[in-house]
């Protein structure tokens, strides 16, 4: 452990010393790490494999790939990203000239999940080096081929003062890096329980945090839905990764005069998708372990189940699961899922949705089905969220124009793209001003300038 803390030291010393600072160096960074994850690609997908049971094309989607997108964008805009930016002056500070300086904050640490072990780690990391930042990486403990890989890759690319994995029980070794050492921004991604303690871990410190948690995201399907669409697209995201999806639908809340036709919808897309002889084992994961997959299955003992419901221990599997009759009061409607089931429950009025909603503030997502641009108003202003779509499901978070980030019991801060960068920059403030005006208006005394100095202020 002391080693570990002479390592912290010495990234914060070299971090002073500005290494970091040039966009020559960070743009040089994030083409090593590209150059690093391709030399590894293989290596990658066997260790997803491992971990999770995700399949090349699934872990490129959303993991690999996903990165990949992330540092592309980063090197195309980084040279508009870190020019200062030009600000607007006030009368009073009349003729001087504003700009913003975005500066790194230093040594940052990144504690990811388990659910997508790659790319929950590396792309918060692809805005801190573009942002001038070391960075130390804690992988989850959870997703042991992953975390190997993944040291390996930043062991290889990176010196340890620069960028570094630190492995370990996460219970033990992140308390202790954040009493030890002060980081100068925690990014978190993972439950709500753990969050809370990280962020009162980095608050005895004033530590800035981005907390990237979970909870319970609905869907909301109107009676003028496109029914099959909508079953296909709720499938998709629900069941990928076995449901371990932070932004996975965790209930569907669907109008009763539809109830029957999208069950049915539901069933054939996901028959179609996951489970049919010749897709289940190419395209469906496992549970991550057995705490998890017992977790999962106690939901079952209480719920009607109308598709799927057949689990197997040993192989950490669970059929992707419908279920009804489910009551606000149930622990699945009070605990974020975080598997492949899917209660549906069917409503009539909109004090009915509300009232389900509102029992979990603050979803992470919120997704709305309905062919009105009415319908979509209203349950987007009126229900607070982290973020969401309309008529589609999950696929927000791949486009890294827009921020990603929670809200409330689902989050702090966001990330993705441009936003990343400023996520892991200070906005530093600078006004110059020139000599060659200088009244006398602004000085003392001041007795007889009210009215002037109202105007300057207005």
């Amino acid at each position: 452990m002391e080693n570990l803390l002479d390592q912290l030291e010495e990234m914060k010393a070299l971090f002073v010393y500005g290494r970091s600072n040039s966009y020559e160096y960070r743009y040089q960074q994030l083409i090593t790490l590209k150059e690093a994850l391709y030399a590894h690609e293989c290596e990658i997908y066997d260790a997803l494999y491992l971990d999770l049971k995700k399949n090349r094309e699934e872990c490129w989607v959303t993991e690999l790939g996903f990165i990949i997108n992330e540092i592309n964008y980063a090197l195309k805009n980084l040279h508009r990203w870190i020019r200062p930016r030009k600000a607007k002056t006030n009368l009073l500070n009349f003729p001087s000239k504003s700009y913003i300086i975005h500066e790194p904050l230093g040594v940052v640490l990144i504690i990811g999940p388990w659910n997508y072990p790659l790319q929950l780690l590396l792309t918060p990391l692809v805005g801190a080096i573009a942002a001038g930042n070391s960075a130390v990486l804690k992988p989850s403990e959870f997703a042991p081929a992953t975390a190997a890989v993944l040291k390996e890759i930043i062991g290889k690319a990176f010196d340890k003062s620069y960028v570094q994995v630190i492995e370990g029980d996460g219970s033990s070794i992140i308390p202790f890096m954040m009493d030890k050492f002060r980081f100068d921004h925690v990014f978190y991604t993972g439950s709500t329980v753990v969050g809370q303690l990280v962020y009162e871990l980095a608050a005895k410190k004033l530590v800035p945090v981005t907390l990237e948690l979970g909870g319970k995201s609905p869907c909301i399907v109107e009676k003028d839905a496109n029914i099959k669409v909508t079953a296909r697209r709720i499938a998709l995201t629900k069941f990928t990764n076995a449901g371990q999806m932070c932004v996975a639908p965790d209930y569907v809340l669907i109008h009763e005069s539809i109830r029957t036709e999208f069950i049915n919808e539901l069933k054939k897309a996901t028959e179609n998708f996951y489970t049919a002889d010749k897709v289940k084992n190419y395209h469906y994961g496992k549970i991550i372990n057995q705490k998890h997959f017992r977790r999962l299955v106690a939901y079952l003992q209480n719920s009607t189940i109308v598709f799927g419901g057949n689990y197997n221990e040993e192989s950490l599997f669970i059929h992707p699961t419908l279920v009804e009759n489910v009551s606000p009061r149930d622990v699945i409607m009070n605990e974020e899922i975080f598997g492949p089931i899917l209660p549906i429950i069917g409503w009539e009025t909109d004090e009915e949705v509300y009232g389900i909603i509102n029992k979990n503030h603050n979803p992470l997502a919120l997704y709305v089905f309905t062919s009105s641009r009415q319908n979509e108003l209203k349950w987007t202003s009126t229900i607070p969220f982290g973020g969401g779509c309309i008529n589609n499901a999950g696929f927000h978070v791949s486009n890294h124009h827009l921020p990603f980030g929670g809200r409330g019991n689902s989050g702090l801060g966001n990330y993705h793209g441009e936003f990343s960068f400023y996520t892991f920059s200070h906005k530093k403030a600078i006004m110059k001003t020139p000599v060659w005006f200088d009244p006398s208006i602004k000085y003392p005394p001041f007795k007889g300038k009210l009215k002037w100095l109202k105007k300057l202020f207005k």
